[in-house]
């Protein structure tokens, strides 16, 4: 079947399959953010649609890199996924919280800050969704015995979730979705991004302190019931903690060397993974891999595939047009348009589906701008380089705005519904919005400042 969208002059001519594409991708963004039908099935239907009518064929929908699945993606993310499934009986995080509260000899406010900056350590290098799943029941358990309010600890703790996934390629599904398009290794988000990351999050507990800080008082007795837990006794299965441990530090090692080992994330991971269910002892790997978030992969391939169809007819190129258009080729300009418009954008668009988007819609545009460059030499233009981090600064820093704007959020506020404290949406965006604008306005001066004045 050939294409009816022909480039003449510059301009697209629109014939059925741009519009029935851009119905499509625009049909499903609705069906998302309206949360009417499932995202994920929502995906799988208009993945399906968009095969069966030809804008795709099925071999570019399966094995293209610029249109098809990203399957380092996929395979990154369900390689860590079986990892932690493997951890979590070990009782580790629940060690980590019960410690965490006694180093802060059950002191409200400083335990919200070392839960805080233990939520943020691990999401840097797990995924953000995991650890909140994991530290929020017990979590719970603390705010029980000290007779508070577990609501301001669950929001706070997904903010900080949401912030450390920034500083890593693994921390959160926005960076891996850049990494992997951009080529860009695990090094490059470390040098470019933590330094921020770790502004953002002392500007963070300075904020929590002056919003919550005077509201959380406990009696001394209460205290003393927190000191008095034995987080030993959280520690299920220490000998397959060891193993764990040591396949966890060898995985991450091998994240922060994958250029120099020239081998892909998802390579990595997946070694990772099948080294511990190798050493684990496990017999039967059924109900490790029932437990990988399945929709959540099945998600993403399906959002792949409808953006492709979006990428072939055109749509993202008239897009990208439009976006220096509005800047007139400013590259800082761009930098900052991008950066606040995927803010905002992600605090009530899920994150995922909003990245997939921008990334074709970045390296279209440096083909406009660079129409002689190609592969990494275009991708890694130093001038297009802070537009990549502004887009992954926006996209996950922007998901702290609302209860839907980050996969963590929305996790918190099912649990807490559960645990019988519903966080309803205004509460939420009541205190995450503005800390939302607080870290993008730093990230704002820290682009400015880093790529446009000092160039480094």
């Amino acid at each position: 079947m050939t294409s009816d969208i022909a480039h003449t002059s510059g301009q697209i001519v629109m014939g059925w399959q741009f519009w029935t594409a851009t119905i499509l991708f625009l049909g499903a963004y609705a069906l998302i953010v309206s949360e009417k039908i499932h995202k994920t099935i929502v995906a799988i239907c208009g993945a399906a649609v968009m095969i069966a009518v030809g804008i795709l064929a099925q071999e570019e929908a399966f094995h293209s890199l610029e249109l098809g699945v990203d399957w380092n993606v996929v395979f990154l993310l369900i390689s860590m996924m079986v990892i932690i499934n493997i951890m979590k009986p070990t009782g580790v995080f629940e060690y980590i919280a019960i410690k965490s509260a006694k180093v802060a000899k059950g002191e409200p406010f400083k335990i919200m800050v070392i839960f805080s900056l233990v939520t943020a350590l691990l999401s840097a290098f797990l995924d953000n969704v995991t650890t909140v799943l994991l530290i929020a029941p017990v979590t719970l358990l603390i705010c029980q015995a000290l007779e508070l309010d577990v609501v301001p600890y669950l929001i706070t703790e997904a903010l900080a979730s949401n912030i450390g996934g920034t500083a890593t390629l693994i921390g959160d599904p926005p960076n891996i979705m850049i990494a992997s398009k951009a080529h860009l290794d695990f090094m490059a988000f470390i040098y470019n991004l933590t330094p921020v990351v770790i502004l953002v999050l002392i500007a963070y507990i300075i904020s929590i302190k002056f919003i919550f800080g005077r509201h959380l008082t406990v009696r001394e007795e209460l205290k003393e019931r927190v000191m008095a837990m034995n987080e030993r006794d959280a520690l299920k299965d220490p000998a397959l903690l060891k193993k764990s441990l040591i396949v966890l530090v060898i995985t991450i090692t091998g994240f922060v060397l994958h250029g120099m080992l020239h081998l892909h994330p998802a390579t990595i991971a997946l070694f990772g993974a099948g080294l511990l269910l190798l050493v684990s002892g496990i017999k039967d790997p059924h109900h490790v891999l029932a437990e990988a978030e399945w929709a959540t992969i099945f998600f993403f391939i399906g959002l792949f595939i409808i953006i492709g169809g979006v990428v072939k007819v055109g749509l993202i190129s008239w897009m990208s047009q439009g976006v220096l258009n509005i800047t007139q080729g400013n590259l800082f300009g761009t930098s900052m348009v991008v950066m606040w418009f995927s803010a905002f954008a992600s605090a009530f668009i899920d994150n995922i589906p909003y990245v997939a988007t921008m990334n074709p819609l970045i390296i279209d545009m440096a083909k406009q701008l660079w129409p002689g460059l190609t592969g990494t030499q275009l991708l890694h233009h130093p001038d297009l380089m802070p537009i990549w981090w502004s887009l992954a600064l926006g996209a996950c820093l922007g998901g702290n705005g609302t209860a839907i704007g980050a996969s963590a959020n929305v996790i918190v506020v099912g649990m807490s519904e559960k645990m019988g404290s519903p966080i309803s949406f205004k509460k939420f965006m009541l205190y995450g919005m503005p800390l939302m604008i607080e870290s993008v306005l730093i990230c704002t001066v820290y682009v400015w400042v880093r790529y446009y004045i000092l160039h480094i």
